[in-house]
């Protein structure tokens, strides 16, 4: 090898061959102090190529393309360097992280983003055999905006006719239950300044009945939030009338604590059954108080020189009490907003109302239409159901079901409501929880619940839920 050595050196610089060449090599090899140059040599082509090979692997993580994951501003983000092609690279540090919310720790990039724009990120690294210098490489980072920054939040003209909150929330007692209810104004309302359309109304009533009542303007109509408002007030307060609590209650009484059939022979001398007859009674107060609420839509309509279309609103209510053989629960609705019944152990839920969907295109009714009250099939839009216990009732508008359910055959199935409940319970992208258990401020909770985000579905919220 030091032959080998020797020669190499010897051609570059002194032309030799034949026995000349081999007599002058010989003396070399056997010169000390050519066995100590060459040592030297060897080691510095060992020392050049450590350098070069320090080098090649710094310029080839420097030239490296890293698909840097985007990230979500307000949204959770890790991402790991894949560094498993640059065993002799590491990453010390990465500037410029702080100000976006992100820190670097065990090559990974992590944290929540609080802004969003395309970032430079200068990556501080060294080679482990050449840990004192500093090498910089650059990457960038893009962080998209948080889709619900990007709606205005336009407060409504507080000197406008039939002013309303953006927002309402409540809290307490139904029946021996509590109740919960939220209602927010839509992004879509927000960012134009508009008004919340929805509404909502409950109250205490006579012979310990209890109502609640939500509804849902339309958004094409002037005054939509003004019909929701007076539809359910007014129906709340029909209802509280002990005359027409009574007349209810005594039916009620007919239908359950009868146990067998009840004969009883009307006025025409005609023989009938007295739970038919006691169910037809309900159904027609009903009737009457829904009847009442177009009959003051109308007059409101007519005083303020508009068209009761532009007071176009959905309404259900729900009229309950607990009677000793269970709870009586009584509904109405008109529009598509649902209001469901969940038993106790959580196996079956029931929808307790017409839903307005599907056969009319996707399109809803209003209380406010004439025909709704003339149409030989409204018994339909009432019901009578008699419980023993139940775990939720649940009403809300459009804007809740639309996101959550989608479809109406999902509001009769249990996994799509475990599965509403559990994004109550805290599981979803905001990780907001709604606190049954712990419920001083459900109220609020709930509110905030309601501002989730859902690509397309921008409309009003409404919620309430007794449990």
């Amino acid at each position: 090898m030091m032959e080998n050595d020797i020669k190499d050196i010897l051609k570059d610089t002194i032309y030799l061959e034949g026995k000349m060449a081999d007599k002058v090599v010989s003396k070399l090899i056997n010169n000390a102090n050519v066995h100590k140059q060459l040592q030297r040599i060897s080691n510095a082509k060992q020392n050049i190529m450590q350098e070069a090979t320090i080098y090649k692997e710094k310029e080839e993580f420097k030239e490296a393309h890293f698909m840097i994951k985007n990230a979500n501003s307000k949204q959770a983000y890790e991402y790991s360097f894949d560094m498993e092609k640059f065993p002799n690279i590491k990453i010390k540090n990465i500037r410029n992280l702080e100000p976006i919310g992100l820190v670097f720790e065990n090559n990974t990039i992590k944290g929540t983003p609080v802004i969003n724009n395309t970032f430079d990120l200068d990556i501080e690294f060294f080679h482990v055999n050449d840990e004192q210098n500093i090498e910089m490489k650059t990457v960038q980072l893009f962080v998209n905006a948080d889709p619900k920054d990007l709606w205005k939040n336009i407060a409504s003209p507080l000197n406008a006719i039939f002013y309303k909150p953006e927002e309402a929330a409540y809290k307490g007692k139904f029946l021996d239950k509590k109740i919960v209810i939220a209602s927010k104004r839509g992004r879509s309302h927000a960012h134009e300044g508009t008004f919340r359309d929805d509404d909502f109304a409950l109250s205490e009533l006579p012979s310990a009945w209890s109502i609640i009542a939500v509804s849902d303007g339309a958004g094409s109509a002037k005054k939509a939030r003004y019909g929701s408002q007076l539809s359910t007030e007014a129906i709340r307060d029909f209802f509280n009338n002990e005359g027409v609590i009574n007349e209810i209650e005594n039916n009620v009484k007919v239908i359950y604590t009868d146990k067998e059939e009840a004969l009883e022979t009307d006025a025409d001398g005609n023989t009938v059954d007295a739970k038919v007859v006691a169910k037809q009674s309900i159904i027609r107060l009903l009737y009457k108080g829904a009847l009442h609420i177009y009959n003051l839509l109308q007059k409101t309509a007519d005083e303020h020189s508009f068209s009761i279309k532009d007071l176009h609103a959905t309404l259900i209510f729900s009229l309950a009490k607990k009677f000793d053989f269970g709870y009586v629960i009584l509904t109405f609705g008109v529009g598509d907003c649902p209001i469901n019944l969940i038993n106790p152990d959580f196996s079956d839920v029931k929808l307790l109302n017409q839903m307005d969907v599907g056969e009319f295109g996707g399109g809803t009714r209003f209380i406010t239409m004439k025909e709704i009250f003339n149409d030989p099939q409204i018994s339909s839009r009432f019901g009578i159901s008699c419980v023993d216990d139940f775990s939720h009732l649940i009403l809300m508008t459009d804007g809740i079901y639309d996101p959550k359910f989608v479809t109406e055959n999902k509001l009769e199935n249990v996994e799509s409501w475990k599965a509403f409940f559990h994004d109550l319970d805290g599981n979803n992208e905001d990780g907001i929880k709604v606190d049954f258990t712990n419920d001083e401020i459900i109220d609020q909770q709930l509110l905030e619940w309601t501002d989730f985000w859902s690509k397309g579905n921008h409309d009003d919220r409404t919620l309430a839920i007794i449990y």
